[in-house]
């Protein structure tokens, strides 16, 4: 008898069969969708680029007047350019008949010699471009190192605010839909005050007076600030609702009987189970915020003039384009374009890959 039991062979367990869980079976979803991936790429890269804007990788030297006035493209290389030519005087004063000044200017005498003593300084300077890559701007500096050094604001203007939204539409949200009662009826009344006013009138009127006020001015931070407490109005709607949804599921009552605490229950049990819509949230807060901010630029509620983003420089373009020169304005523009799509289309691959209902 033992011999026959030390001949039987001992047949290993079978393996685990571990089922996968909301986030892998998202990424898995995420993959199969090669527009989401490809706008995946596009986002990555403006970030990356925004880094090393800000570590002094690239566009370091931005601010260096390395062209003529108005560079023209590369690809427009010999066309006419009379504001360089004005600029450095290429427009000739002989066309206009001399006037002695003598009588009238005591320093009319030696205003010949200053000019002189320009031209000889002139010629020791370095000499500046005719043309760069994708043009010059009216100082001669370069619009595409100008487009990477504005995406560090425009962009981190765009997170950061983001974030900021995210997370009191997210808090305030729970709080609403958990709690209820006299908390939520205040919630709601709040909500309501600020979805009575279209967003673009609210983000303005903040912005003017907080401009108006001089205490917080004008820069990144006061734009942060406003863009965040004026965007987490439809986070709120939405993770209230959820909550609703989850607060009476079988998992939190389970979690209630063993003790633990409401704080626990909202942001440890219920939170995770709702993360998938706070984050197409904040994909989509980030797309709103980027044109909010261009927008602010542009009308001179922004960043302040010695700092550059995508809206000064489309605030600088509008008084190009009189003099038919568009290339500032393509060059911001179309960053900003490229990033606001590869951001939307991504968020739509997001809702696309959490949807629960998609197998």
């Amino acid at each position: 008898m033992s011999a026959v039991l030390a001949e039987k062979p001992i047949v290993p367990p079978p393996p685990k069969q571990e089922s996968p869980g909301l986030w892998m079976l998202a990424w898995r979803r995420l993959k199969r969708d090669k527009v989401g991936m490809l706008s995946m790429v596009v986002v990555i890269f403006f970030i990356l680029l925004m880094t090393a804007s800000y570590v002094g990788l690239v566009a370091k030297n931005w601010s260096k007047e390395i062209g003529v006035s108005y560079a023209n493209p590369v690809f427009m290389a010999g066309a006419e350019n009379l504001e360089a030519a004005t600029a450095a005087g290429g427009v000739k004063a002989s066309k206009i008949p001399p006037v002695d000044l003598s009588d009238i200017d005591p320093l009319a005498p030696r205003y010949k010699e200053w000019e002189e003593r320009a031209a000889k300084i002139a010629v020791t300077e370095t000499k500046r471009s005719d043309t760069l890559l994708l043009g010059g701007d009216k100082w001669g500096r370069d619009v595409i190192q100008k487009v990477i050094k504005g995406s560090e604001v425009s962009i981190f203007v765009g997170l950061v605010a983001a974030l900021l939204a995210t997370f009191i539409g997210t808090f305030l949200g729970a709080l609403a839909g958990y709690i209820g009662g006299k908390v939520n009826d205040v919630l709601e009344w709040f909500y309501n005050i600020f979805t009575s006013i279209p967003y673009i009138l609210l983000v303005l009127a903040f912005a003017a007076v907080a401009a108006a006020s001089g205490k917080f001015g004008k820069g990144v931070l006061p734009i942060i600030i406003i863009l965040g407490l004026t965007g987490w109005t439809g986070i709120y709607r939405l993770i209230r609702a959820e909550y609703i949804k989850h607060s009476n599921r079988e998992y939190v009552r389970a979690a209630a009987a063993i003790g633990t605490s409401h704080m626990s229950r909202m942001f440890v049990h219920i939170l995770p189970n709702v993360s998938h819509v706070c984050l197409v949230q904040l994909s989509q807060h980030v797309v709103q915020f980027i044109k909010a901010e261009v927008i602010l630029s542009f009308l001179g509620l922004g960043v302040p003039v010695d700092m550059v983003s995508w809206g000064t420089m489309l605030a600088e373009a509008q008084s190009e384009l009189v003099i038919g020169k568009w290339w500032q304005l393509f060059a911001a523009g179309a960053a900003m374009a490229l990033l606001v799509t590869a951001f939307s289309m991504l968020t739509d691959s997001l809702r696309d890959a959490l949807d629960p209902k998609i197998k």
